[in-house]
């Protein structure tokens, strides 16, 4: 199985700053750009922080419009690689309690940023694809059962799994799979498990 990486979702050549970038500065370029947050850079473009629209709108209220991006940021940024899977990139996101992530290479140079709406693309993933996946590559390829042993439904994402298995220490794991596919909401189990079901099935 293959996931969508963060590179494939990111929004690559992203717009950084320096330390030293006014607030107004800022400001203008979120607006230009049509962003809601930009990083912090060093001179080797490696990111030092994150500034939000939050933060200018917090500063602008308390009336420190003269203050510099490194005094606005929210640091230290918390990074991704391309080669991330998206899913891991997303928990990432959940734990550390950020919006967007910046991504840079092995130089630790930026690259891009990955946000919480670039994800969202995962959730837009066609019904039909997603059932393909779960039948072609996690049933037969992966645990090497018949296709015809598992009924695999997907309905806005929710996969609903029934049949019989003669195995019943494979579920969690097939479960498992399921729910790692790009795309799946939630895997509702409706598997019978039957050890005198013939082999193959």
């Amino acid at each position: 199985m293959r996931h969508r990486s963060v590179a494939d979702l990111m929004t690559p050549t992203a717009v950084g700053v320096a330390p030293e970038t006014t607030f107004k500065e800022i400001a203008r370029l979120l607006d230009e750009y049509d962003i809601t947050a930009v990083p912090v850079v060093d001179k080797l473009d490696r990111p030092l922080g994150v500034v939000s629209e939050a933060d200018l709108v917090r500063r602008h209220v308390r009336g420190d419009e003269d203050d510099t991006a490194e005094e606005l940021m929210s640091s230290p940024a918390v990074v991704a690689r391309p080669e991330w899977s998206a899913v891991f990139a997303a928990g990432v996101m959940d734990r550390e309690k950020v919006k967007r992530l910046p991504v840079v290479d092995d130089d630790g140079r930026l690259i891009g940023v990955l946000s919480r709406s670039d994800l969202v693309q995962l959730f837009l993933r066609r019904d039909r694809a997603i059932q393909e996946e779960i039948v072609e590559d996690v049933i037969t390829r992966t645990l090497r059962l018949s296709p015809s042993a598992l009924s695999v439904d997907v309905t806005e994402g929710r996969v609903t799994l029934s049949g019989t298995v003669r195995d019943p220490d494979l579920v969690p794991a097939l479960l498992k799979l399921c729910e790692s596919v790009d795309g799946v909401v939630k895997v509702i189990d409706r598997i019978e498990r039957r050890s005198d079901v013939p082999a193959g099935r």
